[in-house]
């Protein structure tokens, strides 16, 4: 397995903060704050939940203050305020960005939407440890991403099953049929939810007939049930409306959004162009 350069990078920044988190904050205390945690949300079950047979959509409204190769993406950003905003437009769960280097998130973030609403949240980070997922679960989170181009196949099994162990659902997410591939090697579980990334990591071309085209080979293998969830490039009804015809009925979006100045609005007008095109 060869990652794209950006994310090898990213990846040995990640080891190194791991390394400086566990000197600060040890597992066995990581632990000790779960034993007190609350249940999780239910991620996976609340996009289970929408009614996709009446043509509603499940959006995961991203919390997201800048990107490696955009820079700032939201100048004048709360994450407390968009969490609240998203709510009340209808978003069915966020994902929040940690990582700190090249997202500009922080823990803090996660911590702060998730109090001050009701919906499950995704920590969208770059998992490669095991005691990335205890500081999930410890942070509060409902639902973890595993980034198939980022792992080998012995650390993405570890981590996928430490998460369900822990009560939360896993994101898998995918760029490429052989990462696909490696991605059906997983248990089939309640708790999988399968992201397919429009996005090339190398060359960052968004294509959306890709999401298509793995899913029909996602839903070959494991049943038209599958919870599948497109990733990129979700920019208007249309391309919401393609997907649909396809099979396709929960989305993950948040630049657009984001780069609005109201991200809540943003996302209420969406979804109406859906109903009302």
């Amino acid at each position: 397995m060869t990652a794209p350069t950006i994310l090898q990078k990213i990846v040995a920044t990640k080891h190194q903060e791991i390394a400086t988190a566990k000197a600060q904050v040890s597992l066995d205390e990581l632990k000790q704050k779960i034993h007190h945690a609350s249940e999780t949300r239910g991620f996976a079950k609340a996009l289970q939940a929408v009614p996709v047979k009446d043509g509603k959509i499940g959006v995961i409204s991203e919390i997201k203050k800048a990107s490696p190769s955009k820079g700032i993406i939201c100048h004048h950003f709360d994450p407390v305020a968009t969490a609240q905003s998203y709510e009340r437009a209808g978003a069915t769960c966020l994902s929040v960005l940690t990582d700190v280097q090249y997202f500009q998130g922080c823990d803090e973030y996660l911590i702060g939407a998730k109090n001050a609403c009701a919906l499950p949240v995704l920590r969208k980070d770059f998992m490669v440890d095991e005691y990335h997922i205890w500081q999930s679960r410890a942070l509060g989170a409902d639902c973890i991403l595993l980034i198939m181009a980022c792992l080998d196949d012995g650390t993405v099994s570890k981590l996928h099953s430490l998460a369900i162990e822990l009560g939360m659902d896993v994101l898998i997410e995918i760029h490429t049929q052989d990462e696909l591939r490696r991605a059906l090697m997983l248990p089939k579980s309640p708790h999988n939810i399968y992201g397919i990334n429009n996005r090339d990591l190398n060359t960052f071309k968004v294509d959306l007939s890709h999401s298509i085209r793995l899913c029909q080979e996602l839903f070959a293998k494991l049943g038209d049930d599958t919870l599948v969830v497109s990733e990129s490039g979700i920019n208007h009804a249309d391309d919401i409306h393609l997907m649909q015809n396809n099979n396709i009925h929960h989305f993950l979006i948040g630049e657009q959004f984001m780069r609005t100045d109201d991200a809540g609005q943003a996302l209420a007008k969406l979804l109406n162009d859906v109903q009302m095109t």
